[in-house]
């Protein structure tokens, strides 16, 4: 079946053609209803008519001459009653014919017009008290009525979406802070009834529990206000190459302690790539991906970082030859918490997903691809800055 263009996809558009064709429709059954009743009343006058004035009228319409003087005068000496009262009983018969079933279509048509308004408004409630296993009914018409309803469901979606990933979220925090409140409180406690002794040993394994509640808070804060926008970014002119190269200076000797080669790859001949940025988020964008190496694909011994360009954008890979993303992981690797309950990660569980907050804050964007030799690349994406900027 042909679909109707986009002009008539139009909901207003569609209401006034109803409406029009409504007022028509009843109309002609009015003018319908007037006719037939003055056909019956004609047929009535003519049956009363003597056979020899019938013969006469009907010669008379037989020339044409049915609204002339001879006609008018048989119908002044033989019509029974008030001949206008005959028509005013046809109109007001007419009316009574007419008004129910232009009443009955005109609730027809709001009926149609209005029914995906008054499924939104019943989701709605239910929306509003936590329910979000209900969708709207869009009806039968394809029009802009139905695509706003698609909409209104594809809200409903995102909230049941972000409501569930709330509760996880919630539920991943209390886990992830639970343990090492657990393990402080025990020690302490030990301390203080002199089970165990406060020594060095002891200080250094307490403040590892308190510097991992403080990189789990400082992350969850990072991670909020960038999905808020109230990060603060200091943003301006930067060579991603030399910034890239520098970082990776800094954290030589971690990734040396983890047996890992450094394959840094820079454009030719020390092109710059300049792009408008904040530093120290790139810095922390790079630190993320690197530690998330050296926690799960040290095994690979391998870290390769690039710094290109490409399409117009400055591409940031870093790559490993691990064993590349856990099943868990390759359908949504950039979620929040994605290890298992009760399987405490080295980091916070944030990492990735602050990459992809910071990336898409600046403008930017992250990806992950499995490499052919093995292992995972990540990719992110920033926007080149402008030659002006650059210089």
């Amino acid at each position: 079946m042909m679909q109707p263009g986009p002009f008539l996809q139009r909901v207003w558009v569609r209401f006034g053609l109803s409406i029009a064709a409504t007022v028509v429709a009843t109309m002609a059954l009015l003018a319908g209803s007037v006719m037939l009743f003055s056909e019956i009343q004609y047929r009535d006058f003519y049956r009363s008519l003597p056979t020899e004035v019938q013969h006469e009228l009907d010669d008379l319409r037989d020339r044409g001459e049915q609204d002339g003087p001879r006609v008018m005068e048989i119908y002044g000496q033989y019509w029974r009653g008030d001949l206008f009262l005959g028509e005013k009983w046809s109109l007001a018969i007419g009316l009574v014919i007419c008004l129910p079933v232009g009443l009955v279509v005109g609730f027809w048509v709001s009926r149609i017009v209005t029914q995906p308004l008054a499924s939104m408004a019943e989701v709605a409630s239910h929306v509003a008290e936590g329910d979000f296993s209900v969708r709207a009914q869009p009806g039968h018409l394809h029009d802009e009525m139905a695509s706003t309803v698609r909409r209104f469901n594809q809200m409903i979606d995102s909230l049941e979406r972000m409501a569930k990933e709330r509760r996880a979220m919630a539920a991943s925090v209390s886990h992830e802070l639970r343990t090492p409140l657990a393990v402080l409180r025990a020690r302490l406690h030990a301390i203080c009834d002199g089970v165990i002794e406060a020594d060095a040993a002891e200080s250094r394994a307490l403040l590892d529990q308190v510097e991992y509640l403080g990189r789990l808070v400082g992350d969850l804060h990072t991670l909020s206000m960038a999905e808020a926008g109230q990060l603060s970014l200091e943003t301006g002119p930067v060579d991603l190459a030399e910034l890239v190269r520098e970082a990776l200076a800094v954290h030589a000797q971690r990734i040396a302690d983890h047996g890992m080669e450094l394959d840094l790859s820079l454009p030719a001949s020390g092109a710059p790539v300049w792009v408008v940025v904040d530093p120290d988020r790139v810095r922390q964008i790079l630190f993320n991906l690197v530690e998330n190496v050296l926690s799960h694909a040290a095994s690979g011994g391998w870290l390769g970082v690039d710094v290109a360009m490409e399409g117009g954008c400055a591409v940031l890979s870093v790559s490993d030859a691990g064993p590349g993303l856990p099943p868990h992981m390759q359908e949504r690797p950039f979620e929040r918490f994605p290890h298992p309950a009760g399987r405490r990660s080295d980091g916070s569980g944030l990492g990735l997903s602050i990459v992809r907050a910071l990336a898409e804050r600046q403008q930017g964007r992250v990806q992950v691809e499995s490499r052919p030799e093995g292992g995972s690349r990540f990719v992110v994406q920033l926007p080149l800055a402008s030659v002006a900027a650059g210089e």
